[in-house]
């Protein structure tokens, strides 16, 4: 395990253990490391902002503030399988982590009987996804930050005859597909919208200029396939209310066609 991993690890460990804690003897046998390896990632983390809190004595150790664990919800054995499928359906590289920490908030809220009901359902499903190209992860991470905070990018791209030119983009949105994920942006060498493939942007740095106005982007079309929007299962309006969504007290329930780039 490297060391990122091992700090994410770490975190997730001590988010299970709630209330309770790890003292950093019992966590250095979990992961099998020295007190000291682990009393020197706790303090990196505690340098990045992670908020932990000590307890002293016999029973002292390091919990995680209460505000980084889900509150006691209960999630039906189908209901927690599914969000695994949804999860495993797409694990684009700029979310990977993120899905991973929500399932196991998840996991970590559920009574051990429904979760072995849990992962009984979701063994009997399988999927099939199709290999898409990942692009560089470090570059995905500027691109999205770009998107975010709507800030011009300078992108090294290579083409699909494989010229690479040297562009500012404004980006629009990231797009997942089944054959890969891009950017869609206005470019100011072609002053056009375009459609770039991330596994084919080889370097990508936001501008020091300040974020530009916001320019109406028209919803990407694609042929034979449907634009499904994230966002809109965030709406208050499109939420089902408490009594659909498997709350409970009882233990074993828990628009424009697009240019590619070029």
């Amino acid at each position: 395990m490297n060391r990122i991993d091992r700090l994410y690890a770490l975190v997730e460990e001590l988010r299970a253990a709630g209330p309770r804690g790890r003292t950093a003897r019992q966590l250095a046998e979990h992961f099998e490391l020295s007190v000291r390896t682990i009393e020197r990632d706790l303090s990196a983390l505690g340098q990045a902002g992670v908020p932990f809190a000590t307890k002293q004595g016999r029973t002292g150790g390091y919990t995680l503030d209460r505000s980084m664990s889900l509150p006691p919800l209960n999630f039906t054995p189908r209901e927690a399988a599914a969000v695994a499928v949804a999860l495993s359906r797409s694990e684009h590289v700029l979310f990977t982590r993120d899905a991973r920490s929500a399932l196991q908030k998840i996991v970590a809220a559920m009574p051990e009987r429904a979760l072995e009901e849990a992962r009984a359902t979701a063994e009997k499903v399988r999927l099939l996804v199709q290999p898409t190209p990942d692009p560089d992860a470090e570059i995905a991470e500027t691109i999205w930050r770009a998107v975010r905070d709507n800030q011009v990018l300078r992108i090294s791209y290579i083409d699909v005859g494989g010229l690479e030119t040297e562009r500012e983009v404004e980006p629009q949105h990231v797009v997942v597909g089944p054959n890969g994920s891009y950017l869609t942006a206005w470019c100011h060498l072609r002053e056009d919208d375009r459609v770039f493939r991330l596994d084919r942007i080889t370097r990508a740095e936001r501008t020091p200029s300040l974020p530009r106005p916001h320019r109406v982007a028209p919803e990407p079309i694609v042929d034979g396939h449907q634009t499904k929007l994230p966002e809109s299962a965030l709406r208050a309006e499109n939420l089902p209310t408490n009594s659909d969504i498997g709350l409970s007290r009882d233990p074993e329930t828990v628009g424009a066609s697009r240019r590619p780039g070029g």
